[in-house]
């Protein structure tokens, strides 16, 4: 969930109120003014009392707020963004469990940065797969670790036309007994979807 925040803002010279929403990588626009700016192209960002300045396709933008709310956000518009294994929950501590073929760059790097990667007793596992079977496959194959809350995270193929989709990976993992928490854009042409074991709902509870 994003930040939120109500202001004031103007595009080359044109003023609105509008919604602002800081999401993870873009700043979005709703109302008078509408928008969808990445935080990759924004240029000259800097807050400068209520006001949060940018740049945008060349064209100059401000976001006027309450006390405070300027700087934060510019802040966080210049951080640089975490590293794929950051996301993953991979460090110098962490125990890695690979199924599959890790060819891409970007995966490899991430997993550089792991204690030790090996086939089986890992922290997480993390399985790279391109098939409906491929992904049952691990689902038996690592049902064990799984059962004990071991996280895993499901890498496969972007895009339309792929053999294993989003709905099919979600579809065959809820059939489980996981559940999705967290996804992640691995490369250009390879996202991830995390699961964890599915809690059990307590008896008597809504």
């Amino acid at each position: 969930m994003g930040r939120e925040a109500h202001c004031l803002c103007e595009r080359n010279g044109t003023a609105a109120p509008a919604q602002a929403i800081l999401e993870s990588r873009e700043l979005l626009l709703r109302g008078g003014l509408k928008g969808r700016i990445p935080f990759a192209q924004m240029t000259q960002v800097h807050a400068k009392g209520d006001r949060l300045y940018l740049r945008f396709k060349g064209e100059p933008w401000s976001l006027t707020f309450g006390s405070g709310v300027a700087a934060k956000w510019a802040a966080i518009i210049l951080a640089p963004p975490p590293s794929l294994a950051k996301k993953m929950g991979i460090t110098a501590q962490t125990a890695v469990e690979v199924v599959g073929k890790v060819e891409d760059e970007a995966l490899q790097e991430a997993l550089s940065q792991a204690e030790t990667i090996s086939k089986r007793n890992g922290m997480l596992i993390i399985a790279r797969v391109d098939t409906p079977e491929e992904l049952v496959r691990v689902l038996k194959s690592k049902a064990e670790p799984l059962a004990k809350n071991t996280p895993m995270w499901v890498v496969y193929r972007k895009g339309r036309g792929q053999l294993l989709g989003e709905s099919e990976v979600r579809a065959l993992c809820l059939a489980a007994g996981l559940v999705d928490s967290k996804v992640a854009a691995v490369s250009p042409i390879l996202t991830a979807l995390r699961f964890v074991k599915r809690r059990a709902i307590a008896k008597g509870r809504v």
